[in-house]
């Protein structure tokens, strides 16, 4: 989740302003670059106070805490940003370097959204250097951090809150529209790459390819089969979670794929989104199931007879969590978090089927005559079943095979070469082989759990930590 917009605090006096600022994302190709953004559970890396109690998540404050782990961070060149809430005492709640920066999800999840980079050889560098940095601080504050889809061993209400405004609007507005809300701030993680588009025609092609394959790249990364320390029947069950979270900002938005589709249409649909707030002088002003309509009218009746910004716009955007995202980018946002050779991967599938025009069009051609019941059905059923899920006669599998070829061509007609000579489709080598074998890495891990693990789930700490 986004901090406070650095968007202008430009007055918003017309609803074009709205459609111009998405588009104003247009990029010519040589400007594309890709953002790779990824989460991770920190967790206490001794026995506990007692029997069980291994591996607890860190809190906020303390000697051995999140913010401890931010400002230790701050001896590699970042820039600490801080917030006050409540007019408490100004906390390091993130932090900025050259164009990238680390933040925290509402449980302290620690996410580095990566700068924008013209190579995946680039993003795995920056990936690789952000998880050396974190892990020489966390090693002398006894931290280990984990890499998968949702927190396998500990319960909701063991999950700390770090203190930022946003969230504790978000959390009390949550259990009011879904049932999983909470656990979504609280106790999942993904990796997610946002990607640039040239002109409106782009975009909605991009957005439609995207938004068709998303759950391949869920069924791909499923790796969240565990719920407080047992099998919880998903493979994904992050991505369950977000069926029973708010159904007016999630979803596969099926007007996507409408005729006439374009900048226009998703502003409307973002004006149906409820808001959660607005960020002024300082502070979270609780706007929570208010409508933007009205706060362009100048009706909101927690800001009466102010108008929006532009800031007040990106902000909004952010609130919106369907699986693919349209900003002044575009977000893939279906996949589990993962180990670092996925943390390079997601960016390389998605890079090899949208910033090649031959992969783009193979792409749509393999999903163009997709119905929405099908989208659906593939949404609905990759979480429990992955690439075993059934689909026209085969399986989510053979999709997934072919979505990897196409995407293999796209990175070699890119050429983007290492210092070896080495083009970018080396990244996507973990998903072939994930693929290939049909086999998940939820299901390896339940193999494990069931097998040599003997349903002791804290050998999930030990074994998968970065």
């Amino acid at each position: 989740m986004s901090s406070p917009s650095h968007t202008a605090d430009t007055p918003i006096t017309q609803r074009d302003q709205l459609v111009e600022y998405i588009a104003s994302g247009e990029k010519a190709r040589g400007d594309w670059r890709i953002g790779t953004e990824h989460e991770k559970f920190g967790f206490l890396d001794d026995p506990g106070p007692g029997p069980g109690q291994a591996y607890r998540p860190p809190p906020f404050d303390g000697e051995r805490g999140i913010e401890a782990l931010l400002e230790g961070l701050v001896r590699f060149g970042w820039t600490p940003v801080q917030e006050s809430v409540d007019g408490g005492p100004a906390k390091t709640i993130a932090l900025l370097r050259d164009g990238a920066s680390v933040t925290l999800e509402p449980a302290g999840q620690l996410e580095l959204s990566g700068a924008p980079l013209e190579t995946i050889h680039q993003t795995c560098v920056e990936v690789g250097s952000h998880l050396n940095e974190v892990r020489q601080v966390a090693d002398e504050l006894r931290l280990g951090f984990l890499g998968m889809g949702f927190q396998p061993k500990w319960r909701r209400q063991d999950m700390p809150w770090m203190p930022k405004g946003r969230y504790r609007i978000m959390r009390d507005y949550m259990p009011k529209v879904g049932s999983l809300g909470l656990d979504m701030m609280t106790r999942t993680c993904t990796v997610q790459v946002n990607l640039d588009y040239a002109s409106e025609a782009d975009m909605v092609k991009k957005f439609r390819v995207s938004l068709a394959l998303q759950p391949v790249a869920t069924a791909l990364f499923a790796d969240s089969p565990f719920t407080e320390g047992k099998p919880n029947g998903y493979l994904s069950y992050r991505s369950h979670i977000w069926t029973d979270t708010d159904p007016d900002r999630t979803g596969m938005l099926d007007f996507v794929f409408e005729d006439g589709f374009g900048y226009e249409r998703y502003v409307d649909y973002l004006l149906d989104v409820p808001m959660y707030f607005s960020y002024r002088d300082g502070v979270y002003v609780d706007a929570a199931g208010k409508s933007f309509r009205d706060f362009l009218a100048g009706r909101l009746d927690v800001l009466p007879g102010q108008l929006p910004t532009l800031r007040d716009w990106s902000d909004h955007m952010t609130t919106a969590f369907p699986e693919v995202r349209l900003k002044k980018f575009l977000e893939m946002r279906g996949a589990d978090g993962g180990p670092w050779n996925r943390l390079c991967a997601l960016p390389a599938f998605w890079v090899g089927l949208l910033y090649d025009d031959a992969a783009l069009d193979a792409a749509w051609d393999l999903v163009r005559d997709f119905s929405n019941a099908e989208r659906h059905a593939l949404r609905d059923g990759v979480p429990k079943h992955a690439l075993k899920l059934p689909f026209r006669g085969a399986s989510v599998r053979e999709l997934a095979v072919e979505a990897l070829k196409i995407s293999v061509a796209g990175l070699r007609r890119r050429a983007a070469l290492n210092a070896d000579g080495i083009d970018e489709s080396r990244f996507l080598e973990p998903l072939i082989e994930i693929a290939e074998s049909g086999q998940t890495a939820a299901e390896r891990k339940l193999e494990l759990f069931h097998g040599e693990w003997n349903g002791d789930i804290d050998r999930v700490f030990r074994e998968f930590a970065y």
